[in-house]
């Protein structure tokens, strides 16, 4: 899996929890529950971001890549 795909998912974890933040504000009954959870998917998009960051090759024409 590249650079790029690991990067897609991330960002799709950080919309998921975008859109249960919403559903938060909507159904206070579970909101506390919803933005735990909410939360914890942001944290998951971030090490997946961070494992990129670290671990993997600089996506070509990149910053990291080309320092100037």
């Amino acid at each position: 899996m590249s650079s790029i795909a690991i990067l897609f998912e991330a960002k799709q974890l950080h919309n998921v929890g975008d859109r249960l933040d919403l559903l938060a504000e909507l159904h206070p009954v579970v909101s506390e529950a919803l933005l735990v959870i909410s939360g914890n998917i942001r944290q998951t998009a971030a090490l997946l971001e961070v494992l990129v960051a670290t671990k993997m090759r600089p996506i070509k024409g990149s910053e990291s890549e080309n320092p100037d």
